[in-house]
C-alpha cells in the first residue's frame, strides 16, 4: 500500500500502537516500548505523516492522521489494538477511537484533552524557520541558533534528535517543516467528531503540566463515557520522559 507509515516494531504479543507528539517521532518512546515488549506486547512505534521517517505531504490534519493509522492497522492485519498517544498523537488516537471503536481495545491519552488549545508553539516554529542548513552546518551551530528563541535546553535537544545527514556534509530536519508550519492551526483544534467511544480510556496528565484540567472532565466524558483521569507526579507535559517510572507503572496497570 502506498504511503504506509514508517514504524519500528518491538516484541511479540498484543498489538500496542504508540503515537508521538508534534515535531516528535516514534523513537522518542523506545525505552518505554522495550518495557511494554517485556510485558507481553507487540509495540508499534509509529511516525505520523510529516514526522520521523514517514512520508511527507502538504496535507495535514487529524482526519488524515486517523486515515493513515487505519491504513497502517489494515496493512499489518492487526485486528483489535491498544492505543497510546501523547499530545498531538493523543488527539489522533482520540479521534481514531470515536471513529473506529470496533478495532480499539483500550485507549491511553497522555497529557492532552479533546479541546481546542490556544497557539503555543510559535517560538519553536519561528526558531526552526531561522535555520539555514547551508550556514548552520553542524548540530552545535543549529543549537546555538535555536537558543536565540528557545531557552529550554530539553526542547532544543528534542528538536536536534530530528536532524540527520540528508546528504554528504548537509544536515536537514526529518519532519516536514513547511507543512507543519502552514498547517499549525490543525494541530491545536479540538475533537471534530461528535461520536462516542464506550471502551476503557485513561487520561494521564503531568502534575506540573496544565494541559488537562479538572474542568475538562465534562468534555472528556461526552466523548469517552468510561474515561478516568490520573496524574503523574513531578512531571510536566513530557510526563513519560520526566517521570518514566511512575508513567510506566500507571500505563501497564491500565493495559493489563
Amino acid at each position: 500500500m502506498e504511503n504506509v507509515l514508517h514504524s519500528r516494531i518491538i516484541g511479540e504479543g498484543k498489538p500496542l500502537l504508540i503515537l508521538h507528539g508534534f515535531f516528535g517521532m516514534g523513537d522518542n518512546w523506545k525505552s518505554h516500548a522495550n518495557k511494554f515488549a517485556e510485558d507481553g506486547f507487540q509495540v508499534h512505534l509509529i511516525d505520523q505523516r510529516n514526522h520521523g521517517r514517514s512520508f511527507h505531504s502538504s496535507a495535514f490534519n487529524y482526519d488524515l492522521l486517523v486515515k493513515d493509522l487505519y491504513n497502517y492497522i489494515q496493512f499489518h492485519e492487526l485486528g483489535k489494538v491498544d492505543l497510546l498517544g501523547h499530545s498531538m498523537g493523543g488527539k489522533t488516537v482520540m479521534l481514531f477511537a470515536v471513529e473506529y471503536p470496533q478495532i480499539v481495545n483500550k485507549l491511553l491519552v497522555a497529557d492532552i484533552a479533546p479541546k481546542k488549545y490556544p497557539p503555543h508553539h510559535q517560538d519553536i516554529i519561528k526558531a526552526l524557520n531561522t535555520i539555514d542548513f547551508s550556514v548552520h552546518s553542524t548540530r552545535k551551530l543549529i543549537d546555538a541558533k535555536l537558543s536565540e528563541l528557545i531557552s529550554e535546553i530539553g526542547i532544543r535537544q528534542f528538536i536536534l534528535k530530528n536532524t540527520y545527514w540528508k546528504a554528504k556534509e548537509q544536515l536537514g530536519f526529518r519532519f516536514n517543516l513547511i507543512a507543519l508550519t502552514e498547517n499549525y492551526e490543525e494541530v491545536i483544534i479540538g475533537l471534530s467528531s461528535s461520536n462516542v467511544f464506550e471502551g476503557e480510556v485513561l487520561f494521564l496528565r503531568g502534575e506540573k503540566s496544565g494541559y488537562v484540567l479538572d474542568t475538562d472532565l465534562p468534555l472528556i466524558k461526552t466523548h469517552f463515557t468510561k474515561a478516568s483521569i490520573d496524574t503523574v507526579s513531578s512531571a510536566g507535559h513530557w510526563l513519560h520522559a520526566e517521570n518514566p517510572k511512575e508513567f510506566y507503572s500507571k500505563a501497564i496497570e491500565f493495559f493489563n
